[in-house]
């Protein structure tokens, strides 16, 4: 890798390269709002393997749901976080760094490999954004989350304005 890249790694264009279709915005669940932006930062709400308003994924991780799964609900969560950043922003291109992930894991009994599912959404946000704007992380695991999802996740961008 080379630490003097001249030319900064543009979202939109990565995402093309990489094939993602990002799906359509999420709606809230509840009484909240998807992203709220306070001067150069973005916070989204918790994320869940949504789709058209529907958990695509239900269950626990070690109880009926592998590593696998886990990998690819929360690869389905953060799909979500980068359109809701997208729709409030206009484009990922204005994203100048992302700060911070949490990353909640419905577990069961003894799964402990949360590290390597919540890899998912780590190596999904380096590819489209780069190495030199990786965030710090906090992965938890927890007995339950909203609607049964076995994923949550939250992420914090700087944007610039």
């Amino acid at each position: 890798m080379s630490t003097g890249s001249s030319q900064p790694v543009l979202a939109e264009q990565q995402l093309k390269e990489l094939g993602v279709v990002l799906p359509d915005a999420p709606h809230p669940l509840g009484a909240y709002v998807e992203a709220v932006q306070s001067s150069n930062l973005l916070f989204l709400s918790g994320m869940l393997p949504v789709k058209d308003g529907k958990l695509q994924f239900v269950g626990r991780l070690g109880k009926g749901l592998d590593e696998s799964a886990g990998r690819e609900a929360l690869r389905a969560a953060t799909l979500n976080a980068l359109a809701a950043a997208k729709a409030h922003l206009g484009s990922l291109d204005r994203v100048t760094r992302v700060v911070s992930m949490k990353v909640y894991l419905a577990t069961d009994g003894d799964f402990y490999n949360q590290p390597a599912v919540a890899d998912a959404a780590s190596e999904l946000l380096r590819r489209v954004f780069g190495e030199d704007k990786m965030s710090v992380r906090s992965v938890l695991g927890v007995t339950a989350l909203p609607l049964g999802a076995p994923v949550m996740l939250e992420v914090m961008f700087e944007i610039n304005n």
